[in-house]
């Protein structure tokens, strides 16, 4: 049989083989080494975790907590081999982290043979301050999660888990993958100056990309902050202000070494300080003035009396406490540290600006150099005409509609004017003396308004539209098919803006449903529901449930889940009301968009009598029936709490929803969809059921079943209720709806 693959494939891939044979045969000498450090660092993980590190980790997680939260806290292991086989886990991933480098370095050479390995030397010292540099960062974040953000968090997680009736029973596995992930996160994210810094250095992104687009970067911050941390307010401010601040400092550092890259500067720090001894010598005396003033003038008496009141165990010692120092010494020492601290943040400031303006911007060889977007109306003016002349007329009017975004109106102007000054000198002919003509009547427009901007704002939009339709000349050569371009574009907006109303709508519906249920929830909502569920069970076994949370967000996820349901349910009457013309326009349903009442008002009121009815009997009567048969066998009754709410949630609103199944083949059928196609159709359904099962309840077979039966029995009491309404098919509701033709 003939390959399926050229000879050309067949070559590379045995070139590929043998390069990789060559390079195994090379290193073949050093895997011995190699292995020896993995051993080590797995040995190492493994001795460390069996003796130290669980310990450790359990006595940061119950650190900032009450002595009565800590007292109901605990870890435990769900199966007999869990936690040696977590040390394993853990103790192989350290082992190859660990040997990388030894691996790197013994294949330096076939590397470098390969191309692979920068040719040029790159000296010990600079790798060894970007490795040291990396490895601090990296040790901070990491700090900061084990030594800030854990203790707070944990604390938060099982006070509130008690408040709901929920025992903070963590499982060994998902407590110590929740800690180690989120410890890498925060190692990760520490690395960001290392990256923008080297990143805008290589000019891979430029500088002024992080710098413009910071907005987004804060939202990505925050975004970012609520998938991977706990899903509650308090804990993802304190994931994102350190991160924002961190991006912060590392637009520092990368303006640093791109102005000093780019005017062939060195950065002399002691200049700088010399050139700001008044600033650096201020902050000095500020910050040591403000922490001796905190310890001797009853700051530190107010900030722990406060801490009192807050129920905090946090508590600032007196000064010298622990480290064998009398109070007085040990204040000067710690006003010492603090004006140092205040030094170095002022240091930074004097090398930033002495930087700054020293730059090719400024007063070197490069006056395209000069950043505008930094400048304000009259420097705009002063500023040389080299970056004008390299800018086009679509920087121009971004940077115009920029700082009439920021109300700076004066500025914009100025930027239009400089430009077409450029445009001008630079005979551009026409369009330049055009562009400088518009230039001038906006000019005219904004100081007869007064200031007002309104004549500048339509210069822009003049300027913006003679731009579209050079750019539609150029692309059609047609003035009749620039018209025609033209229509279809305000078709396409006009639908654009009404979508983007109706989507408006249905975001405001979903997330204020949304909000309502967490907050509900949040504010003691589950442990109203807990409570309630409990008294319905007998009374000989009603104390004896015990509700657990073996993940430490698993009870906020759980919420978030549950309100994301919630808000699903709400939109969906607002989502049909909006697609309704669209549906009936294409065939799928017929009737007038009053019937959408007609749909909401029945799904509501059979999603609510299904709810009614489960929870006031279905619900109480299966936990019940579950509870007594496991007590009977002498068990002790320990649910998870995301089992045990997702089995009240499927036993009273999934009630309701069986309840609507045969409502919306109803409403359907008086839609337009014939009996027929409800019958001839149950195969797909099957399948369609099965899979929704399959996705969205717990990963076995069982639960997929006893999710899929009762959906099938529902779609069948729907069939049996059309036979009966149509007569078997013969009447249909409404005559079948036409599907247009695709």
């Amino acid at each position: 049989m003939a390959s399926a693959l050229d000879e050309d494939t067949q070559q590379s891939l045995a070139a590929g083989r043998e390069s990789a044979r060559a390079f195994l045969r090379s290193i073949q000498k050093d895997l011995q080494k190699v292995f020896v450090v993995f051993l080590i660092g797995f040995i190492g993980t493994f001795w460390a975790l069996r003796v130290h590190v669980w310990d450790y980790l359990f006595a940061m997680t119950l650190a900032n907590m009450s002595p009565d939260v800590a007292a109901e806290a605990d870890v435990i292991a769900t199966t007999p081999f869990e936690v040696i086989l977590l040390q394993a886990k853990i103790g192989l991933v350290v082992g190859a982290i660990v040997c990388l480098p030894a691996l790197i370095y013994f294949t330096r050479d076939e590397l470098r043979a390969r191309g692979l390995w920068p040719q040029s030397p790159v000296a010990r010292w600079k790798l060894a301050a970007i490795g040291l540099l990396g490895g601090g960062l990296f040790a901070v974040g990491v700090a900061y999660g084990v030594y800030a953000f854990f203790p707070i968090m944990f604390s938060f997680l099982a006070g509130f888990g008690l408040e709901a009736g929920i025992q903070p029973t963590y499982g060994i596995v998902m407590w110590t993958e929740f800690i180690v992930f989120l410890s890498l996160s925060f190692g990760l994210a520490g690395q960001m100056p290392l990256l923008i810094t080297g990143l805008s250095y290589a000019e891979i992104v430029p500088y002024e990309t992080f710098r413009d687009k910071w907005r987004y970067a804060v939202v990505a911050i925050f975004v970012f902050g609520a998938v991977f941390s706990p899903p509650d307010p308090f804990t993802q401010l304190m994931w994102a202000f350190p991160l924002v601040a961190l991006y912060g400092f590392s637009l520092y550092l990368a303006k640093l070494v791109v102005t000093a890259k780019r005017s062939s500067d060195r950065i002399r720090v002691l200049g700088a300080v010399r050139n700001h001894w008044n600033v650096v010598g201020g902050a000095a005396v500020l910050g040591g003035g403000l922490v001796y003033a905190f310890y001797e003038y009853g700051g530190r008496t107010a900030v722990n009396g406060l801490l009192r009141a807050l129920d905090s165990d946090w508590r600032f010692l007196t000064p010298g406490e622990g480290l064998g120092l009398d109070p007085a010494t040990a204040a000067v020492v710690y006003a010492a540290a603090w004006a140092l601290v205040f030094v170095t943040v002022a240091t930074l400031w004097a090398v930033y600006t002495d930087l700054d303006t020293t730059s090719a911007g400024y007063q070197y060889g490069d006056p395209a150099a000069i950043d505008l977007d930094e400048l304000d109306a009259a420097g705009i003016r002063a500023a040389p005409e080299e970056p004008f002349l390299e800018m086009t007329e679509e920087e121009s009017l971004a940077r115009a509609q920029a700082a009439l975004d920021d109300d700076d109106h004066e500025k914009a102007q100025a930027i239009l004017d400089r430009f077409d000054e450029a445009a001008d000198g630079d005979g551009d002919g026409d369009g330049g003396s055009e562009d400088a003509a518009g230039g001038g009547d906006a000019g005219g427009g904004n100081v007869g308004g007064g200031g007002s901007g309104g004549g500048l704002a339509a210069s822009v939009g003049d300027r913006t539209s003679r731009a579209s339709s050079t750019f539609l000349s150029e692309l059609t050569g047609d003035d009749e098919a620039e018209d025609d371009i033209g229509g279809y574009y305000k078709d396409l907006r006009f639908i654009f803006d009404a979508i983007r109303s109706k989507s408006f709508i249905l975001l405001v519906v979903f997330g204020g449903v949304m909000g309502a249920a967490f907050t509900w929830l949040y504010l003691g909502g589950l442990a109203a529901v807990r409570a309630d569920l409990q008294e319905r069970v007998p009374a000989e076994v009603g104390g004896g449930i015990n509700i657990i949370t073996l993940h430490p967000v698993e009870a906020l996820i759980f919420m978030v889940k549950f309100s994301l349901l919630l808000g699903g349910i709400a939109v969906f009457p607002v989502l049909l009301y909006s697609a309704w013309p669209a549906l009936r326009d294409r065939g799928f349903v017929a009737g007038r968009i009053r019937q959408v009442y007609l749909w909401a008002g029945a799904l509501f009121s059979g999603l609510i009598g299904g709810f009614a009815l489960g929870y006031a009997y279905i619900a109480p009567r299966i936990i019940g029936w579950l509870v007594t048969d496991a007590a009977n066998a002498n068990m002790i009754i320990t649910y998870q709490v995301s089992d045990f709410m997702w089995l009240v949630i499927f036993t009273t609103i999934g009630i309701g929803f069986l309840a609507d199944i045969p409502i919306a083949m109803v409403l359907l059928n008086n839609a337009g969809v014939p009996y027929d196609g409800f019958r001839g159709r149950w195969r797909e359904v099957t399948v369609g059921i099965m899979l929704f099962a399959a996705v969205f309840t717990p990963a076995d077979v069982i639960t997929m079943f006893l999710v899929t039966i009762p959906l099938m029995v529902a779609y069948g009491v729907g069939l049996g209720v059309l036979f009966l309404l149509t007569l078997g098919g013969r009447r249909d509701l409404s005559p079948p709806a036409e599907i247009v033709g695709r």
